[in-house]
């Protein structure tokens, strides 16, 4: 068991930070962007080691919307308080919008890995790593459908890491498609709670 730990301890930290991260993502936390960042930068390296080349891209991607979460739920809200940024739903336009960015990241990914890379799984690493990129933008905005890419992909990337031999990543990602339901319930209830607080003052 030690010996293991000692050769796959960059994993175990990594999925370790990764659970906080999403802890602090459902209780909508500001925090969960610099522990965001922190698993990004972990598994750069997991994933160049394992081959999994498309989410290792996407990592780099979530360095960068990390920063962008940070700031947007400090100021995206109400210009005058911080971390002020409630949770929505998205709108039909927006939803065709994405669904036509997420489609043509993957068409774009499959490819790459296909012609490029020696990837044993092009296909469900495009297709997770397309979802996950439009799902993390979604987060930077509350957008509350968010969770329901993550329980797609959390799921897919779930498959691949067991076949791959990814345990303690396969675990996260079992606990992450799990949480993601739970995510859905919570944001979903903040959102009603603070519509009711908005129409509260028009009650007789």
């Amino acid at each position: 068991m030690l010996s293991w730990l000692q050769g796959h301890y960059i994993e175990v930290i990594g999925a370790v930070t990764g659970v906080i991260y999403l802890f602090l993502e459902i209780k909508q936390k500001i925090w969960l962007w610099p522990f965001g960042f922190i698993t990004s930068a972990f598994y750069v390296y997991i994933f160049f080691t394992s081959k999994f080349y498309a989410d290792m891209s996407l990592q780099f991607y979530y360095l960068g919307v990390s920063l962008y979460g940070w700031w947007n739920w400090h100021y995206g809200g109400n210009r005058e308080s911080s971390n002020s940024l409630p949770v929505t739903r998205i709108k039909p336009k927006l939803t065709l919008k994405l669904s036509l960015f997420t489609l043509t990241v993957f068409a774009i990914l499959v490819f790459v890995l296909k012609e490029f890379t020696d990837s044993p799984v092009p296909i469900g690493d495009a297709f997770t790593t397309a979802l996950s990129i439009t799902a993390t933008w979604m987060l930077a905005k509350k957008l509350l459908e968010m969770w329901w890419l993550w329980v797609v992909a959390n799921l897919v990337s779930l498959i691949l890491y067991i076949y791959k031999g990814l345990y303690p990543t396969s675990i996260l990602f079992l606990f992450n498609f799990t949480m993601s339901i739970v995510g859905y319930v919570q944001w979903k209830k903040s959102m009603l709670q603070a519509q009711g607080e908005l129409r509260e003052p028009q009650l007789p």
